[in-house]
């Protein structure tokens, strides 16, 4: 389940004159045995709401009085979300002579046309507190306070997410409610104005219109999830197709190393938080610990663990979080991530969170001829960005889910090529190639064929493979080996860390026989992918002077890597 959450309005919505008729409670205990969590929203204040519907036990949380307090009626616990009403406010307003006035925990009450003196009121206090319509009715809440506030807050104390409700309403104060869910509905009866803003609105009104849009979602959710898609979606570039969306399909990105998968994935992740998806990034190389606003678990030194990583995860507040494998052997990585995606399943399951999973090197993670991998693959898995190399590598029923495919670099058509070959579609027709700003972008739900776009840069800045050059392990075949004019050492450097240690040393000779030969610079540029390093060991490799040249090495990597200049004596 995705809509793992219902939340819906009492008055207008659930309720008829202030009566719930048998059907829809009929229809709330079928949500109930769903495993969906039910949420009343109202403008109502505790005490008459208890007064006038006596099943509030079939609701795992009452957000009461617009917003300001919540109630849990299993525990009967009660919290005040906002503040008080304040006592100058209250008898200034019967001083204006407002009545009937409605003094609650966190809210005052009346009805039209008293919003004017409540205004008055407010302003000639000096007060921050607002006024918000209910047809009739005119609410005064303190700042900040509003039915999406308390909804977020009741979903908090239930380890949900908005992005995983359906909410459902009809009036002005349901705005903020049906805008902060992952799906909006409007009853018939509801405003004009309402109705304009909701994913969908109901045949039928009031609770009738709830029965069918309980109905209709335990019958087939997609239908939701669809009509809310574009509302949710999260624009990659530009052109107005150029998105990703929730439920709609896997994301393969790919290409060689080096020309851009990580600036792209980065780009993905920081809009993906910003509109609240829970983005968790299984990085086996500790490429993304620089990703700003995210929580990093593990390092070149100290594995993840798979409970610190869930606990993480049951918060929803937490927005992106990074599972760095950098200290657990190459050989242990794809067993851990087996691992750790079968706990990520059942969270999903019991929470409908992460909304997305990033997967890098996903051909190691998830090989083509693997066990783990294939036990390891949730058949729901579609809503994960897969970073690779070798797509054909991957495992089929991974790039099965994959309805977006964006080709990165000079050889992207070749990527369309390999994902066509690896899941045995037709290969569609293919432009040629175009700038190095732009990406070969292919939707498979469209009817467009693939085409080169320009896609929006990250707004961090991204140092790709810092750490993992700095402090972790580079395969054997990219590390670095002092060997000298004879060829007697074999002292292998894996990172720049034991790089700038082993320098410091070898003799003479064999600094300056790498030296001479270019050796540092190219290796700098063609495995550490720092073209700016690159640059300044060319400068530096016309030198003679052994003790000279090994000094401006050491500085200008400590300079530019933090890890090697804390490791190095």
């Amino acid at each position: 389940m995705y809509l793992i959450a219902f939340a819906t309005d009492y008055d207008g919505t659930l309720a008829h004159d202030g009566r719930v008729a048998d059907e829809t409670l009929a229809a709330l205990e079928r949500l109930k045995a769903s495993g969906r969590r039910l949420l009343m929203v109202t403008g109502r204040e505790l005490p008459d709401l208890k007064r006038t519907f006596d099943r509030l036990d079939l609701f795992d949380a009452v957000v009461a009085e617009n917003g300001a307090l919540l109630y849990f009626p299993a525990s009967q616990e009660q919290q005040l979300v906002g503040a008080e009403p304040p006592p100058a406010l209250v008898a200034a307003l019967a001083a204006r002579g407002v009545a009937p006035l409605s003094v609650g925990r966190g809210i005052l009450a009346t009805w039209r046309p008293h919003e004017t003196a409540a205004l008055e009121a407010i302003r000639d206090l000096g007060l921050e507190w607002k006024i918000v319509f209910n047809k009739g009715a005119v609410m005064l809440l303190p700042p900040g306070v509003n039915k999406a506030s308390g909804l977020a807050a009741a979903l908090q104390a239930l380890g949900l997410s908005p992005l995983n409700v359906l909410a459902i309403g009809d009036a002005e104060n349901d705005h903020a409610l049906l805008q902060a869910s992952g799906c909006a509905v409007a009853v018939a009866n509801a405003l004009d104005a309402v109705k304009a803003t909701a994913d969908v609105v109901t045949a039928r009104d009031h609770g009738g219109g709830v029965t069918e849009t309980i109905d209709r979602l335990l019958e087939d959710e997609c239908f939701y999830i669809d009509r809310a898609a574009e509302r949710r979606r999260v624009a990659l570039g530009a052109e107005p197709d150029l998105v990703i969306r929730p439920q709609h399909g896997s994301v393969l990105i790919a290409g060689s190393s080096g020309i851009g998968k990580s600036t792209l994935a980065t780009m993905a992740i920081e809009k993906l938080a910003a509109e609240g998806f829970q983005v968790c990034v299984l990085d086996p190389e500790g490429d993304y610990d620089h990703l700003q606003n995210a929580i990093v678990l593990g390092d070149a030194k100290r594995p993840p663990l798979e409970s610190e990583v869930l606990d993480v995860l049951e918060k929803p507040a937490a927005a992106a979080l990074v599972v760095n494998m950098l200290g657990l052997k190459l050989e242990d990585r794809p067993g851990f991530f087996a691992a750790l995606l079968s706990a990520v399943r059942d969270l999903r399951a019991r929470t409908a969170r992460p909304h997305w999973l990033l997967i890098d090197e996903a051909h190691h993670m998830l090989p083509a001829r693997s066990e783990t991998a294939e036990a390891g693959v949730p058949a729901a898995l579609s809503s994960a960005i897969y970073i690779t190399v070798h797509p054909e590598e991957m495992r089929p029923s991974a790039l099965s889910s994959v309805e977006t495919v964006i080709g990165v670099g000079p050889k992207a058509a070749d990527v369309i090529a390999a994902f066509c070959g690896a899941t045995g579609i037709a290969l569609p027709p293919l432009p040629a190639a175009d700038g190095d700003d732009t990406v070969l972008f292919w939707n498979r739900a469209s009817d467009r064929p693939p085409r080169w776009v320009e896609v929006d840069r990250p707004v961090q800045e991204h140092r790709r493979h810092t750490r993992k050059y700095a402090e972790g392990s580079i395969p054997a075949r990219d590390s670095f080996y002092f060997r000298g004019p004879d060829g007697r050492l074999n002292l292998r450097a894996h990172n720049l860390s034991l790089f700038v240690q082993m320098a410091e040393g070898v003799d003479d000779a064999t600094w300056l026989y790498h030296l001479g030969r270019g050796d540092y610079s190219r290796w700098f540029r063609d495995i550490i992918k720092d073209d700016a390093l690159a640059g300044e060991a060319e400068a530096i490799e016309t030198e003679r002077d052994a003790l000279a040249s090994r000094q401006a090495v050491r500085a200008m990597i400590e300079r530019r890597y933090t890890a090697p200049a804390k490791a190095a004596p």
